[in-house]
């Protein structure tokens, strides 16, 4: 059953729910600062609040969870927070990957991988593997990624199969562009989260946000925990998700 054929009343339900939430984790640094630590020391706890915001995803009953990890300008900061950055994310996997693998978790990754050191990039690889097989809940980790660098990847695999005469131009519609994303097969985001009070995407999810639902939030990454979390979903609950048609109010 398609969503047209659905029940309204099922339809407003479940547009009231979000499906797929993606987070800005923004606020490690400034965390750091404002109690005289080094920046390694946000990031560190940064991760902890990874791993309270994936718990509760799951108990939320929320499908996709998309964490921007480090994006593909991350590279810019200084080499030490990168070292620390990479050590993290190394951390991250090897420390939680069993756990989210028992609880049914898939992990996609999201971003370009060419250019990453071989024991990065094997092992992102050997978390999808692991876990390819898994329904329960999608957790999407978004590294070495920027919107436009995807969407430059996915225009130029469409480019070569338009030289080899596999696909004409009238083939190139906006479904057709979305499968060649990164994140392809995978619901757009109902809502994206940003912490630190920050009011930009950062070239995160472009093409993917065109209806999302937006939360700015004042607290730092470090400081985001479950009731933080909780509150959002409330607050999306409420919101009137019209898509271009009318809201609730006029269409009952």
């Amino acid at each position: 059953m398609n969503r047209r054929s659905e029940p309204r009343s099922q339809v407003v339900e479940q547009m009231r729910h979000p499906q797929h939430v993606a987070i800005i984790m923004d606020g490690n640094g400034r965390w750091a600062k404002a109690r005289g630590l080094p920046r390694t020391m946000g990031h560190r706890r940064g991760v902890e609040a990874v791993r309270e915001a994936v718990r509760t995803a799951r108990e939320l009953n929320i499908r996709y969870l998309t964490l921007f990890a480090f994006s593909s300008e991350n590279w810019k900061r200084p080499p030490d927070e990168v070292t620390e950055l990479l050590r993290l994310l190394k951390f991250f996997i090897r420390r939680d990957l069993a756990e989210l693998h028992r609880e049914g978790v898939r992990i996609r990754v999201i971003g370009s991988r060419s250019d990453l050191a071989p024991e990065i990039r094997n092992l992102l690889e050997e978390a999808e593997q692991l876990t390819a097989a898994n329904d329960r809940n999608t957790l999407i980790i978004a590294f070495n990624y920027g919107a436009r660098d995807e969407m430059a990847r996915a225009m130029r695999r469409i480019a070569e199969k338009l030289v080899a005469g596999e696909v004409t131009a009238e083939h190139v519609t906006p479904d057709y562009l979305d499968a060649h994303l990164d994140t392809a097969g995978i619901p757009d985001p109902d809502l994206i989260i940003r912490t630190s009070g920050e009011l930009r995407l950062s070239n995160f999810l472009l093409w993917q946000a065109a209806y999302s639902e937006f939360a700015f939030l004042p607290c730092l990454w470090p400081d985001f925990d479950r009731r933080a979390f909780e509150e959002v979903i409330q607050n999306f609950g409420q919101r009137d998700r019209r898509f271009g048609g009318l809201s609730r109010e006029i269409a009952s």
